[in-house]
Order: structure tokens, then sequence, then C-alpha cells
């Protein structure tokens, strides 16, 4: 912290010291510049944005279609696929598709839904209740965040 110095002053006192003159708040009334080393500061900055983006968790949405005639085996069989998907940390997108006239059950839709979610409730959340969309059957499951 110096304080206010003409212009002119800085910019030797930056020469002086073999660094760069760098203006912080461009502010017309009150203009702010730091000596500093701009490379270096400009390495450091991509160094620290580099290292969050390594550390930032990803998260992707995986695809369980199903039937309304999809048996108990083949229903577990997508359960468990979910479970893992979950595990991973990446949010379910469930799918039901209505064919021709499976169009007047979609409230079967619902109760496949609704079973499909206690399979997987021990891991899983609702994150969107199931709604109909045109001829398919929506739902999203997030795992369950964890308490601390």
């Amino acid at each position: 912290m110096v304080g206010v110095v003409p212009l002119s002053v800085a910019k030797e006192r930056a020469q002086d010291a073999n660094l760069d003159l760098v203006l912080i708040s461009p502010n017309p009334d009150n203009p702010v510049t730091r000596i500093m080393d701009y490379g270096r500061y400009v390495f450091e900055q991509a160094k620290r944005d580099k290292e969050a983006k390594r550390n930032q968790k990803t998260t992707s949405v995986k695809e369980v279609q199903l039937k309304l005639t999809t048996e108990e085996h083949d229903l577990g069989y997508k359960t468990k696929n979910a479970i893992r998907f979950l595990e991973d940390g990446d949010r379910v997108k469930v799918v039901i598709r209505f064919r021709g006239r499976e169009m007047a059950y979609t409230n079967r839709g619902f109760e496949v839904m609704e079973k499909f979610a206690e399979g997987c409730g021990e891991i899983a959340e609702v994150d969107r209740a199931p709604r109909v969309e045109g001829r398919n059957m929506v739902m999203f499951l997030a795992p369950k965040k964890e308490k601390k």
C-alpha cells in the first residue's frame, strides 16, 4: 500500500523493480494499479482454473427404457442397472413407451414407475415425478443426498 502516486512515478517504480504496472480498477476518479509480474499472475490463474476443473464432478443422465409388459425379472435387471448408475453419481431417466392401444392404460404405467422407484428407493429419490409426454411417460431419479 503506497497510496496516491502520480502515473509517471508508478511507471518508474515498476521499471526499477523489473515488473509490470497492472490496472486493477479502471475507475476514472481513482484508478487502482498494482506492480506485479503479469505473466506469472496469468500462469498461476490458469493453473488454479485447471485445478478447479479437475476437481469438478460431472453428472450425466443415463436412460432406462421400460414397457408396460416388462416382466418381473427384466424389471429387476433394469433396476439393478439403474442402481449402478446412481451409485456412480449419475441421474437416471426412466422412460415407458406406450405403443398402439397401450395409451389407454397410462394408469398402469404409473404403477410400473412406482414399482421401479421403490426398487431404487434405498439409493435414489424421485427428482421429477412420472408424467406423460406424448406417447412416453418420463420420470427422473437422482442419487440421495448424504446427510452430514
